[in-house]
């Protein structure tokens, strides 16, 4: 099962304040720990918003809203993919947050992502080759 696991925003990270070295090296650490158990997908940390863009569309036209967005609690300063077999192993994995990021008063989010198996039949043989055929490339699908 893949899990993403979100870094909430928070005013510091919204104003673009780096991670000092502790801070860097806990992360540092916490994400070695996580490849080194072989669960790490991807991760990164996210620029402030102010640095980001939004495209909405308004019956399929769009229209793109330049950042800075007003609610950081609502926005995503960084995220973890991990690999694990069941909602509680990536709950046991972001219980090893760092504690320093934040102050120790940060607010993880762990999501689910879909596989192929839950569309059901409308995941076609052509959409599965097409995958296939895009990982084996190690291009994103």
């Amino acid at each position: 099962m893949r899990f993403m696991i979100i870094r909430k925003a928070d005013t510091e990270t919204e104003a673009g304040v780096m991670p000092g070295p502790e801070l860097i090296a806990d992360m540092t650490r916490f994400h070695e720990e996580a490849a080194k158990a072989g669960i790490v997908v991807a991760g990164s940390g996210l620029w402030p918003s102010s640095r980001g863009a939004k495209v909405k569309f308004n019956n399929g036209k769009p229209t793109v809203v330049d950042g800075p967005f007003a609610e950081a609690k609502e926005l995503i300063a960084g995220y973890t993919l991990i690999e694990v077999p069941s909602r509680e192993a990536a709950i046991d994995w972001v219980k090893q947050w760092p504690k320093l990021d934040g102050q120790g008063n940060v607010e993880i989010e762990i999501r689910q992502l879909y596989t192929e198996e839950d569309f059901g039949e409308a995941y076609t043989e052509t959409m599965a080759s097409n995958d296939a055929a895009r990982r084996a490339l190690g291009t994103p699908g």
